[in-house]
């Protein structure tokens, strides 16, 4: 463990000078994958295209600065898409649409930054897997609902006003109105998607997406797609002269339609980011802790500045950090470099970057969707249990049908009514039962009645503030139902904490009966 502690990167600018090969290296093969899915993100949120450049450069050249996590790259989210494209069309569409929108991401940085201070950072904790995981499927499901028409280079007037089931209803009508060039390099990049990441190491060591471009590009410009019609192509148009703290416009304050957007946005943000954050410290080399509540408020910060210029809410963003780890970026410097690579495209690369047919973009998001809602997802959610795969597709159902916050709203509600059928009493849904007994440096932990995930944040209160180098022994013998959430969640804070030395075990699991094959699963007591 000593060891490894020493060959821990230092941070700031001491972390520049020893890291800076690495970091840089890491923050231009970043950059390859950031350029195209920010463009491509931007122009599906129904924001301009190059607005999601500039939230990627506002992440890396200012939020890198504050954040709380060593190793995340900021940036536009997949996962946000059909918030920001509903919010534009709810408030008016196009460029009014556009401005008022940012100014509801700008209200959400500000609560953000604010919540940081009340070390809101855990919240993530409280909610359900089954239901995160059904937001994220609901989101890939509309991503590729909305995505397969500019795949295919369909007019955009044969997809306005549309909902989601009826854009896949329609699918036979925008087939029979493809355009065959488009559709091909639209096909192509999608199988080069799926197919590269599959060829072993090598695979995995390329930047898709830029060799998407690198072959897209040529094409659209030996087959003059500039004389087709405008949606064809990327547009970026004035980027610089575009740019303006006036971009957001605060005149739907006091209406309803715009606090249920800054509610949306600031969940979906919060949580996507704080599991991103988490995700990534997993993977980190050096087990570095990032600090929840300084990366959120670094995240407020970043939203109440690309709101403010125009562009769309930003996240510490799962793929692109784990593609920083993965090439061996070692500081936050990383993510600053990935953010200067983007200025120096905006300012020397516009021409070219508009030669790039808006199919290839559709490409790489539906890759996105179909990793959001892969049929694994669905299987994975089953094995953990049947009411778990309720809980997963009540959510889907309903963010499609209805919106996000009912559709998670729903996936909560259930997910509670499952407990008290199970005999989960309602004073102790909110908040744990446990004692504690220390004795030299073992530590017992003995868990009382119901432990489920609405009552995980004051369980975790406490384990905070267990010094380092303990012996912990978790006892389950008097607990009366442990559900897959808590469980994850112990077997997290076991990772994490044997990585500062301690070490932790799990009693008395033999007396319980699970509800399904899955080692994860909610169980319950025998007794």
């Amino acid at each position: 463990m000593n060891s490894i502690k020493k060959q821990i990167p230092q941070d700031g600018i001491n972390g520049l000078k020893e890291n800076v090969k690495s970091d840089i290296l890491s923050g231009f093969l970043v950059f390859l994958l950031a350029l195209p899915l920010s463009l491509g993100i931007a122009k599906a949120s129904d924001f301009p295209p190059a607005t999601g450049v500039l939230t990627a450069m506002i992440g890396g050249l200012f939020v890198s600065f504050f954040a709380g996590s060593r190793l995340t790259i900021k940036g536009p989210a997949a996962g946000l898409i059909t918030v920001c494209a509903g919010a534009v069309a709810e408030m008016g569409g196009g460029s009014n649409g556009w401005h008022l929108a940012c100014a509801a991401i700008v209200v959400t940085g500000v609560i953000q930054f604010i919540l940081s201070k009340f070390k809101i950072g855990s919240i993530g904790d409280f909610f359900p897997h089954s239901v995160v995981h059904g937001m994220l499927a609901a989101i890939g499901i509309l991503i590729f609902a909305k995505q397969f028409p500019i795949l295919l280079g369909v007019d955009p007037k044969l997809t306005k006003g549309l909902s989601p089931l009826e854009l896949y209803t329609h699918i036979p009508n925008f087939i029979s109105h493809a355009n065959g060039l488009v559709t091909t390099i639209g096909l192509f990049s999608l199988l080069l998607l799926f197919l590269i990441p599959n060829l072993g190491k090598f695979g995995k060591k390329i930047p898709v997406p830029l060799l998407i471009i690198f072959l897209a590009v040529p094409i659209a410009m030996i087959n003059d797609f500039n004389k087709l019609p405008p949606h064809v192509l990327v547009k970026i148009g004035d980027f610089w002269g575009n740019i303006s703290f006036g971009n957001a416009d605060f005149s739907y304050i006091g209406k309803f339609v715009f606090w249920k957007y800054v509610f949306m946005f600031l969940f979906v943000n919060t949580i996507e980011s704080l599991l991103t954050v988490k995700a990534i410290d997993n993977q980190d080399t050096y087990k570095r802790k990032s600090d929840y509540n300084k990366d959120l408020a670094a995240i407020g910060l970043g939203n109440t500045l690309s709101g403010l210029l125009g562009g769309l809410p930003m996240i510490s963003e799962v793929a692109r950090s784990s593609a920083n780890v993965g090439y061996g970026g070692k500081t936050r410097w990383s993510n600053f470099f990935h953010g200067i690579f983007l200025l120096v495209a905006m300012l020397v690369m516009i021409p070219l970057i508009e030669w790039i047919p808006n199919a290839a973009l559709a490409a790489m998001l539906i890759f996105v969707a179909y990793r959001l809602a892969s049929p694994k997802e669905f299987i994975g959610t089953y094995k953990i249990g049947v009411e778990q795969l309720i809980i997963f597709l009540i959510t889907i159902i309903l963010t499609i049908l209805e919106d996000l916050l009912i559709g998670v709203a729903a996936g909560i509600l259930v997910k509670m009514i499952f407990h008290i059928a199970r005999g989960v009493k309602i004073n102790n849904l909110f908040w744990s039962k446990f004692s504690m007994e220390e004795n030299d440096e073992i530590l017992d932990i003995y868990i009382e009645k119901s432990a489920v995930f609405s009552n995980i944040l004051s369980f975790k209160n406490k384990l905070n503030r267990i010094p380092e180098g303990k012996d912990i022994r978790i006892h389950y013998k008097n607990a009366t139902f442990i559900d897959h959430s808590f469980q994850e969640f112990i077997h997290q804070f076991i990772a994490e904490y044997e990585e500062t030395g301690g070490k932790v075990s799990i009693l008395e699991t033999e007396e319980f009966r699970r509800y399904s094959k899955h080692e994860m699963s909610a169980m319950k007591h025998l007794r």
